[in-house]
């Protein structure tokens, strides 16, 4: 089998201080997440809001402020095998936008606002590729018009707040892509974008992929989206991940109940009148989750067994779920639980 690009194991980053008892509890924002991305894979790492997605994103390359936050010891982030949260800032500088780099949800507040979006692109290519001026110009150009951005000459001195929401997101596509990185991490890169703008910003990314070769971890709440593009999925729920699945396996038979509730939450275009389904209650204070399964007070399936909760147990074809019916698959058709 092929070594992953990126390893993930028992990722922990949690926020505020104190002893952990009360109320200075720490917020466990990220609580136990690992995962595995292959080259050129892309795998779509979903969930509600508040259930750890960007943060785990941010961890990866040591974005999290701290204070407030840390990443605890034991959590492990490797890049062929070279772990980076134990690297020194200098090496840590040249992964950051030259091997992993990220498209934040929020071009508008990423975008330097009083500086020409051209000159942004060029910093990333002088200070990783060590071009002079010129060169760094005219590959700044040669990006934007890859990504799409209309005469890009011109446009390279615009700035940000004098280009459109999706011309915005295609600059730091640009920005990312300067460095040809071998893995793109894309946190909520349609947010805030009509359906064909998302559309087209997703049909570039796999067309960039497939020129460079390039893994990509893709974080959205959209299930639409990630039945799209990628290759595999993970479901995020309080800080975990509680299932991961080859695409189609998840969506033809989730094994959680809280893919579940996700994926019957989802439009249905052919049944446009129908009333979608809503996932009870609301994701946990992460300052205090609950003691079992973290999905219990909300899950319509629960029964003894989940006061304790599971780790990710394996189900078949590749599939994991931290849900006891992976073990006791009965009780699925039995409806509410005990």
């Amino acid at each position: 089998m092929t070594a992953p690009l990126l390893e993930v194991e028992d990722l922990r980053t949690w926020f505020g201080g104190g002893s952990g008892e009360g109320e200075g509890r720490e917020a466990r924002a990220v609580d136990g997440v690992s995962f595995r991305l292959g080259a050129g894979e892309t795998l779509g790492l979903v969930g509600e809001s508040g259930c750890g997605k960007s943060v785990t994103a941010l961890s990866l390359l040591r974005l999290v402020p701290e204070p407030p936050g840390r990443i605890l010891a034991g959590s492990s982030v490797r890049l062929r095998g070279e772990e980076l949260l134990e690297a020194p800032p200098a090496r840590l500088r040249e992964v950051r936008g030259g091997e992993i780099a990220m498209v934040f949800q929020e071009p508008m507040t990423s975008l330097n606002p009083v500086l020409p979006v051209g000159r942004q692109v060029a910093e990333g290519i002088r200070r990783h590729r060590g071009l002079g001026a010129r060169e760094a110009e005219r590959e700044t150009v040669r990006l934007l018009d890859r990504v799409g951005i209309p005469e890009p000459e011109e446009r390279r001195r615009a700035y940000p707040h004098q280009l459109s929401g999706g011309m915005r997101q295609r600059v730091m596509i640009a920005m990312a892509l300067a460095c040809r990185p071998s893995i793109l991490v894309a946190d909520e890169p349609t947010t805030a974008l009509d359906v064909t703008v998302q559309a087209q910003i997703l049909e570039l990314l796999a067309d960039l992929q497939a020129e460079l070769g390039m893994a990509i971890l893709l974080i959205t709440h959209d299930l639409g989206i990630v039945a799209q593009v990628a290759d595999r999925v993970a479901v995020m729920y309080a800080g975990r991940i509680v299932e991961e699945a080859p695409v189609e396996a998840l969506y033809s038979r989730p094994l959680h109940p809280y893919t579940e509730g996700l994926l019957a939450a989802v439009p249905d275009p052919d049944r446009p009148s129908e009333r979608l389904a809503a996932i009870a209650g609301r994701v946990p204070d992460p300052a205090h989750w609950p003691e079992g399964c973290r999905f219990r007070p909300r899950c319509p399936r629960a029964w003894g067994r989940c006061a304790s909760e599971p780790g990710l147990l394996a189900g078949e074809a590749g599939r994991r779920a931290r849900c006891w019916l992976v073990e006791e698959p009965g009780r699925r058709s039995r409806g509410e639980g005990e």
